[in-house]
């Protein structure tokens, strides 16, 4: 039988430490899993579900974005998708009962752990300008304040759409129309936090912002260089596929700050080998990188390839450079000038490791180097994904088997989001074909990005903030400007699965719409419905849940889309406004697969390829033809000159990041087992030698104050409190800890350039004791 939620909040002083985990996953991981999903749905219903994930006949995952192999293992899940499963499938309900025991200030003042934890939403609410508690609304009349609020605009700019990356294609493709149809291009996604300096890099070098590797490629590599990634984790499907990888001879590098447990040891939990005989050693070597350190490293590969390029011949790939590529002559140049010394200097590795690694890269018949959000929150995130562009290019491991780039999304359909058209500087080609197919002009001017709309919320341009999931308020960096200026609005709406801290967070006035999630039966128009979603390697693929909804009249993200459509733009008094049956695509999603697969490239036979478990695989031009849709039809080598954090002396630079017991800001429970963190979240992990040289002592509990310089030479500060020092295995003048309660330290104008990323993992601080 699953169990009551919690009653009380996180207590920081029963914080336990012990020695980091050096092997992940493992029988451990299996028990852990199905004690959390016990809790959450009791015996039977944990069965019962599980079962179900990622099969060709049941749902996407709705935690992180990894493919699955077309054929597929009977609990095809691991430990932290089961965590998202039992999370999202829990028997736990927050009723209009719970919004009137519980005022909005006192739902403020929990974690964000008791929030998440009490439960799925089954009642539209609504908090009223000057109200103490939430209301109880009828869909109807929550849908008209909603629509009334828009239509009461002075310039749709004045409205704000953010997306998570779980919504399914059919309910963002429908969103976005929406949004293009109000006249405004401001849909700031979860993409703008995380990969959007991925895309950003990627889409300049090879002319697409996604990767271009299989997962047959993971299995087939010679050499996978996995940096600023912790997938044992956050992604710990990929285990699997790096133990594979492994099997069949690949050499594994692991670069990152912090020793991972995930990326030395793996026991599969599938296998007699990883639950008898002890797993799989994965990375060969660990490279123990600064913050910020790895365009240094890239460079130094480059380098190092090019001189052997001098010296010995035959270790660039000539034929590849001279047909398919741009620039080559100025990045060898920029590469013969840069110094040895800087580059140890920013890496903090020893000349003669960095050669090593890139003879590593030398010897490598096909090479894929894989990221995530470690490489992507700097200020020059962009300029370093370039350098990983060159390194690759230089061999022709672009569009060749078992080689690319492999940017590793979180969120289940963040990419699948993107192409159909969640973001704010949509191209005109995109454009033209959604005018083509609704009859109508949407606009062209560009809208804004996450940080650009907290902007707009401070400043009081925005009027009307709406949410198709995520929990925006815990996920943006600088916490207290986004909780200053979400005030300001007049009307907030989140549309949700789970309560969290974007509920009681709020505008003048609130509503909030519980919808369906991945695990829902979504039966409408006397059917029941599929969505589709894509993985992060352009794999489409369909999902189907099961589970009887939490309310009987919950409605799904594409019916409440539909149905703001339909009081929008039917009848409307402006001419400019898409044209569609608004009440068959709400009851019937292939209506809106139809309209995709004419708007979308690469959807043709939508409906019949994701059909009976069916994948529609996305083209991809670096891989599929080595075709690269760039200004001159060529790949892209950049010359960049090196970037890396100066740390001011007496501090450290931190990066936020997640504990194993989270999946962005869903927090599970109160441990990071294999880092050894127990039973709390506010520490800060410090290089031991950096706690003495400071002062402090081991268990010591301080205040952490980032320091930023503004471009006008003033410096802001900003305080997250009460956390306990660890130390810990990390470089020299580096930290670490948890978000989202270091957010409130990362400034919202403090962002990558080019992309617009915030700086999450580049943040100066020091440590200042707290008053006795």
């Amino acid at each position: 039988m699953a169990s009551k939620p919690p009653t009380a909040d996180i207590d920081e002083s029963r914080v336990r430490v012990t020695a980091p985990k050096k092997v992940a996953v493992g029988v451990p991981a299996v028990l852990h899993a199905l004690e959390i999903a016990n809790e959450q749905m009791g015996v039977t219903r944990s069965i019962r579900t599980l079962l179900r994930v990622n099969q060709k006949d049941g749902f996407d995952c709705p935690g992180c974005a990894w493919p699955e192999e077309d054929k597929r293992h009977i609990a095809e899940f691991c430990e932290n998708g089961a965590k998202a499963v039992a999370e999202e499938a829990t028997l736990r309900r927050v009723t209009p009962e719970f919004f009137a025991a519980y005022s909005v200030d006192e739902l403020r003042g929990h974690d964000d752990w008791w929030l998440g934890q009490q439960g799925r939403l089954t009642h539209p609410m609504i908090l009223d300008e000057g109200a103490t508690h939430y209301r109880p609304i009828s869909w109807d009349a929550a849908l008209r304040e909603i629509a009334e609020a828009l239509r009461e605009l002075d310039d749709p700019d004045e409205a704000i759409f953010y997306t998570s990356g779980r919504t399914s294609n059919e309910a963002a493709f429908l969103y976005q129309l929406l949004v293009r149809g109000l006249g405004t291009n401001n849909l700031p996604d979860c993409s703008n936090m995380c990969h959007e300096s991925s895309g950003s890099a990627l889409t300049e070098t090879l002319g697409i912002g996604k990767g271009t590797v299989s997962i047959e490629d993971v299995h087939r590599a010679d050499l996978l260089i996995v940096a600023g990634q912790n997938p044992g984790t956050n992604h710990p499907r990929m285990l699997s596929a790096l133990e594979k990888a492994k099997q069949r001879g690949a050499t594994i590098v692991a670069v990152n700050p912090l020793p991972e447990a995930g990326l030395l040891r793996f026991e599969n939990p599938q296998t007699p080998r990883g639950v008898i005989l002890g797993g799989t050693a994965l990375a060969d070597e660990f490279v123990q990188i600064r913050l910020g350190g790895d365009q240094a490293l890239f460079q130094a590969i480059g380098k190092h390839l090019l001189e052997a390029e001098d010296r010995d011949g035959g270790v660039v790939d000539r034929a590849f450079v001279d047909a398919h590529t741009s620039g080559f002559d100025a990045y060898a140049a920029a590469m013969r000038e840069v110094e040895w010394t800087e580059l140890v200097e920013a890496t903090g590795i020893p000349e003669e490791e960095l050669r090593r690694v890139a003879e590593r890269v030398r010897a490598s018949s096909a090479t894929i180097v894989c990221w995530a959000m470690g490489l992507t929150q700097h200020r020059h995130s962009v300029p370093m994904l370039r350098d990983v562009v060159n390194v690759l290019l230089l061999q022709g491991n672009i569009g060749r088997p078992g080689a690319g780039v492999c940017p590793v999304r979180g969120h289940s359909n963040v990419q699948g989001d993107r192409t159909m058209g969640i973001y704010e500087k949509p191209s005109e080609s995109f454009l033209a074909a959604l005018d083509r197919e609704f009859s109508f002009t949407a606009p062209r001017a560009h809208g804004h990005d996450t940080v650009e709309a907290i902007r707009a919320m401070r400043d009081g341009r925005a009027r009307v903030f709406l949410a198709m999931g995520g929990n925006f308020v815990s996920a943006t960096p600088d916490t207290a400007v986004v909780e200053e200026g979400m005030a300001r609005v007049g009307l907030t709406v989140q549309v949700s699965t789970k309560l969290s801290r974007s509920h009681v967070v709020t505008g003048r006035r609130a509503i909030i719409l519980p919808t369906l999630g991945r695990t829902d039966r979504d039966r409408r128009g006397g059917a029941e419905q599929r969505v589709s979603v894509e993985d992060s390697m352009g794999a489409v693929h369909s999902s189907r849940g099961r589970l009887a909804p939490p309310a009987d009249d919950l409605l799904s993200e594409v019916a409440i889309v539909a149905r703001l459509c339909a009081l929008l733009f039917d009848g409307a008094e402006r001419a400019n406004v898409p044209h569609a049956d608004w009440a068959a695509l709400e009851n019937d999603y292939a209506l809106i697969r139809g309209h995709i697969e004419r708007v979308v490239p690469g959807f043709d036979d939508y409906e019949r390829r994701i059909d009976k478990g069916g994948t529609l695989l996305l083209p991809n031009g670096p891989r599929d033809a080595r075709r690269f849709a760039t200004s001159d039809g060529r790949a892209q080598f950049t010359a960049n000159p090196l970037e890396y954090p100066v740390i001011p002396e007496g501090r450290l630079l931190l990066q936020t990041l997640r504990s194993h017991d989270q999946y962005n800001t869903t927090i599970y429970g109160k441990d990071d087992r294999y880092r050894g963190i127990h039973g709390g979240r506010r520490v800060v992990l410090v290089n031991p030698e950096d706690v003495r040289a400071a002062g402090f002592a081991e268990g010591e509990v301080v205040d952490l104050v980032s320091e930023w310089v503004r471009p006008d030479g003033d410096v802001e500060e900003r305080r997250a409190e009460a956390f306990r020092i660890v130390p810990y295995s990390t470089p020299r003048g580096n930290a670490a800890a948890y978000y989202p309660e270091t957010n409130v330290l990362v400034p919202l104008d403090s962002t990558a350039a080019v992309s617009g990323t915030p700086t999450s993992k580049s943040v100066v601080v020091r440590l200042e004791r707290r008053p006795t």
